[in-house]
């Protein structure tokens, strides 16, 4: 009976069981991970202690440094990608071609210098800081003491998706990860700069004050929190500008130090700022598995390439293992080019010093890692991916590459340490930049100048293209909307510049470019043409639906020289009819279909 009555007990209460007996697993679960995660990070600071001590190299990347080669290199590298302040000029953009009228401006922008994406080795010796600029002064005090409906301690408090982002970095000297710098506000506001001159007064966007109550707002613009004029007061209108950023705090520090420096500081304060939700900017035309297939395609290019080189992917491997904070190097596997140029950059561009490590060793490093290759032929060509420059011809060393040798592309080994041997140091050198940059720069003119790239380029802008088409329609009907920014990535400008078939010198997109089309009007009849000028240089004659004759050639006016000009009906047929053509498709529904690859397609 007893028995019986145990039996019946257990039956009632088998749920209770059951919850304390998955209480118990999920405790002993819980008590396990953190077990596992404390061991984690015991081996990441012993790999980062005492397998890679960091140690910054004697002297900085200086462009005075080395011999006459590799200074031409290196001022190359600082030109090209680094876009110092006091090189951003004015070049040939601005609204003074002789008989034409300028109507509105569309400018994209790629966001200022930033900290690396990675976590970099000794990044906290590297000053990322901008001092002695006054425009950067100025800006920081404005943003610091201005107590408004719109700012309040350095922060933007308007309605919206941006409420409460800061409007300057975190610190005024560190390199944070993925964070703009002071270097790039600065760099920003000297594009800022450069827009004012060029386009404020011509689009009347710096002077045109409206009496109070009469300020009309759109969807697009809204004037709440607008700032009264002290001298006048009227109130900005900013109906006439629209400014888009995706979410992050670098474009959207990046877009409002380049309006702090294009606009009158009330009119500044009363902007709003709309969130675009996608890298690409592809407003409602996002969703596209084709251009994943042709993204993961195009990386599987790349890494073909660099399996093809092993020498560079020995540099690659050195220097990625001095550098990025990653436990894989420890087993050898292959570090993207990409993310140790990124890491790169941020000495290269702040004249940081080139880091060394020590290490232990009872392996041959040569061995290990494939160097013996190093002084074979095989040293001398490139691979793919996306920044920065030499010209190189296929199974070639581009001009200026430095052959590596056997010394300085040895790959420590860091696993195995049970045979104690002497302490090795090795020192990324400046060579070791040179060859790998000129590398990836090759591998850049590959990838962005490839079919696969293009066809890819096509659908990730469309949406874009489609918003820009849309508002230089609204501009030449008289709309008020006359400048709009996009403050984006260097993806953004990439795709842009595949889909539009225009090739540069540099595959690789610097920081704080700008990207201009603008729009104009005859003034003897209503023809309506536009021109796209890239980092002050017009490329509208590189367009594929402006070359061959496509184009007007005009002065320039006062200016002097000439300028191109494409009519705006050419893009508009373009995105409306002939878009898809390449990708056999009519529209941007089925060219996003995944298709089965077919020869002499893709």
């Amino acid at each position: 009976m007893l028995l019986k009555e145990i039996a019946r007990f257990s039956l009632q209460h088998r749920t209770l069981y059951c919850y304390l007996i998955l209480s118990i697993w999920i405790f002993l679960l819980i008590a396990g991970m953190y077990k596992y995660i404390g061991s984690i990070e015991n081996s990441n600071n012993l790999l980062t202690v005492k397998g890679f001590g960091y140690r910054p190299h004697q002297g900085s990347f200086r462009v005075d440094d080395g011999d006459a080669l590799d200074r031409a290199r290196t001022k190359e590298l600082n030109q090209t990608d680094c876009a110092h302040p006091a090189t951003l000029v004015a070049g040939e953009e601005g609204g003074s071609l002789e008989g034409w009228s300028l109507q509105g401006v569309l400018l994209l922008i790629r966001h200022g210098d930033r900290g690396p994406m990675a976590h970099v080795r000794g990044i906290s010796e590297v000053d990322c800081g901008h001092e002695n600029d006054p425009l950067l002064s100025r800006y920081i005090s404005f943003t610091q003491n201005t107590t408004t409906v719109s700012t309040t301690g350095g922060h933007w408090m308007k309605t919206g998706p941006f409420h409460g982002f800061p409007l300057l970095p975190a610190a005024s000297k560190l390199c944070l990860l993925a964070q703009l710098t002071h270097k790039g506000i600065a760099q920003m506001l000297r594009v800022g700069d450069i827009v004012r001159a060029a386009y404020a007064n011509v689009l009347g966007l710096y002077t045109r004050p409206v009496p109070v109550g009469s300020v009309k707002t759109t969807p697009y613009n809204a004037s709440e929190g607008a700032i009264t004029n002290p001298t006048s007061g009227t109130l900005y209108s900013v109906d006439d500008v629209v400014i888009y950023s995706t979410r992050y705090r670098r474009t959207f520090q990046s877009g409002m130090a380049l309006l702090f420096g294009a606009l009158p500081p009330e009119k500044w304060l009363a902007l709003q700022v709309q969130e675009s939700h996608s890298l690409s900017y592809c407003f409602s035309d996002c969703a596209c598995p084709q251009a994943e297939k042709l993204k993961k395609s195009l990386a599987t290019e790349m890494n073909g390439h660099l399996a093809q080189h092993p020498a560079i992917g020995a540099i690659a491997q050195w220097i990625g293992a001095a550098l990025l904070q990653n436990p894989q190097l420890a087993v050898g596997q292959q570090v993207n080019p990409l993310d140790i140029r990124d890491a790169l950059l941020a000495h290269i561009c702040h004249a940081a010093p080139l880091p060394c490590r020590k290490i232990r060793t009872n392996v041959n490093p040569a061995e290990r890692y494939g160097a013996k290759g190093a002084t074979s032929s095989s040293t001398q060509d490139p691979l793919g991916l996306d920044v920065i420059n030499i010209d190189q011809e296929d199974g070639g060393l581009a001009p200026g590459a430095v052959p590596i040798s056997p010394a300085n592309t040895d790959q420590p080994d860091d696993l195995d340490t049970t045979e104690q041997e002497p302490d090795i140091e090795g020192c990324v050198e400046k060579s070791h930049v040179v060859a790998l940059m000129s590398y990836i720069h090759w591998a850049g003119v590959k990838e962005l100048y490839s079919h696969t790239m293009r066809q890819q380029g096509l659908l990730r802008s469309y949406g874009l293209l489609r918003n820009i088409v849309a508002y230089m329609l609204r501009m030449i009907s008289g709309d008020r909307v006359k400048f709009v920014l996009y403050s984006a990535h260097d993806k953004t400008l990439e795709y842009l510049i595949a889909s539009l078939g225009v090739r540069l010198d540099n595959p690789f997109i610097p920081y704080a470019s700008r990207m201009a089309f603008e729009v104009y009007k005859s003034d003897k009849d209503t023809q309506y043409y536009f021109r796209l000028v890239y980092n002050g240089q017009d490329i509208t004659s590189t367009i594929d639906v402006c070359e061959s004759g496509k184009s007007l050639n005009v002065p320039r006016g006062i200016r002097g020289g000439r300028g191109h000009l494409c009519p705006i009906e050419n893009i508009i047929r373009f995105i409306h009819d002939d878009y898809f053509l390449s990708l056999n498709a009519t529209n941007y529904k089925d060219a996003c279909l995944v298709q089965p690859k077919q020869e002499g397609f893709f």
